[in-house]
């Protein structure tokens, strides 16, 4: 035989040999094998820490949504966020965002509205072998606040006893709104005096309240205690600053009807125009008020000097005007015989504010308590400040809003809420947290 034919006879036994083959087969394919189950595993584990930052997204956005719905700052919302967030495990030097409004999304520009963002960073295990770098883990939720409930009178007041009173002979009867108490007190909403009546949809207090069977409530069967606080809606807005001339703040005589015309162009932008009145304000006789902005500093707003049981007949009337009651403390006496006519700007950067008292006028206590043919439209808004209030905003499309620390409702007042056209921001006395995205 060949050599050749031995070499080919040797390959064909060689061939034919299963002696070790497994052995073989093994070595070659153990390595994928046990490659796809730490890739399986890996794969899986990721997943798992996926679904396990969005679920911290959530509960950290939804912590958020009730800060600010409590009326924290956003500075507040996110320490809470990441509070939450580290608590369920999140890494404390990890990235935490909380976006209000949000940047993306549906809701992307509400104000009400919260978005939080995560994420972190993991080094790779198998997967190193086919990719480079960190495995990054994100996770987005969105909160959005809702109401229930229009309110149209809110006390601020976070411990008042009698936050709102209705006392007297009082007969208040409020169309399509409700009445909020942010006081903890256990007569956060208190009423007093046998004759004393008032009707509305519902009423939400922080604390507890004391109330008589003058007591009618149209949307609820009782009063809602222990609720949430209710948010104040002009928070963020900007006290005006004081510019212009100083005028007289004699305005107005009892002979013949005046009217006022602002000519400053106040720095708050939009077209604004506006009139300071240095040592208060005190109108005389029938005055007219053109769109504008009215700054009250020192003294008071007040009619017939300030007399509240004076018999002069008085009339202010004005559409489109805000009066910005500035530091010194300035207080109202809108009394003694004086009708009001008075409706706050649509549009423009004081939309719907008809009064804005300073927030630093804290011992300040105001009345507007005018005649029976008065109507106010926009917001009565004195956070810091008591107000004493009777006053209607009558019509079809009546839309008043008095806000302040703490409120007394006297005499007659008939107060409506239907405020679409009117130019206020919405005031809500019940409010929910809600996961939207």
């Amino acid at each position: 035989m060949s050599l050749f034919a031995h070499i080919a006879a040797a390959f064909r036994r060689y061939g034919s040999d299963r002696r070790g083959s497994v052995i073989t087969l093994a070595a070659i394919l153990f390595p994928v094998v046990i490659g796809g189950l730490g890739l399986w595993v890996e794969t899986g584990y990721w997943y798992h820490m996926q679904r396990r930052v969005q679920h911290i997204a959530d509960v950290s956005a939804h912590a958020a949504g009730v800060r600010i719905r409590a009326g924290d700052s956003k500075a507040q919302a996110t320490a809470a966020a990441r509070y939450i967030a580290t608590q369920a495990g999140f890494p404390a030097t990890a990235s935490l965002t909380v976006n209000i409004p949000p940047l993306a999304g549906a809701r992307k520009g509400n104000p009400n509205a919260i978005e939080v963002i995560l994420s972190e960073n993991h080094n790779r295990w198998f997967t190193a072998l086919f990719a480079g770098g960190q495995v990054a883990l994100a996770g987005r939720a969105v909160t959005v606040i809702e109401g229930d409930a229009t309110a149209c009178m809110l006390a601020l007041s976070g411990s008042a006893s009698g936050a709102v009173t209705v006392s007297g002979s009082t007969a208040v009867s409020l169309t399509g709104c409700d009445i909020a108490s942010n006081s903890v007190a256990a007569n956060s909403y208190a009423m007093g005096g046998l004759g004393a009546s008032i009707s509305t949809g519902c009423i939400h207090t922080v604390g507890g309240a004391s109330v008589t069977t003058g007591l009618t409530l149209t949307n609820c069967a009782a009063v809602k205690t222990n609720a949430a606080r209710a948010r104040d809606p002009y928070a963020d807005l900007p006290e005006p600053a004081i510019v212009g001339n100083c005028v007289s703040k004699t305005v107005g005589n009892n002979k013949y009807p005046t009217t006022l015309t602002p000519t400053d162009v106040h720095p708050l932008g939009g077209g604004l125009k506006s009139m300071r009145f240095c040592n208060g304000f005190d109108l005389r006789g029938e005055v007219t008020l053109m769109p504008g902005l009215y700054i009250i500093e020192g003294g008071g707003l007040s009619v017939n000097g300030g007399s509240l049981t004076s018999t002069t007949a008085a009339k202010l009337v004005g559409h489109g005007v805000t009066f910005y009651l500035a530091a010194p403390t300035v207080e109202m006496r809108l009394n003694g015989n004086v009708t009001l006519d008075l409706s706050a700007p649509t549009s423009g950067p004081l939309s719907g504010i008809l009064f804005f008292g300073t927030r630093s006028a804290t011992s300040a206590s105001h009345i507007i308590n005018g005649s029976s043919g008065s109507v106010m439209q926009g917001a009565i808004y004195v956070p810091a400040s008591a107000i004493q209030y009777s006053g209607d905003s009558a019509g079809t499309n009546g839309c008043t809003q008095v806000i302040a620390s703490t409120i007394t409702l006297t005499g007659n007042s008939a107060l409506k809420a239907t405020c679409a056209s009117a130019g206020t921001r919405d005031l809500w006395a019940s409010e929910t947290v809600r996961l939207f995205e």
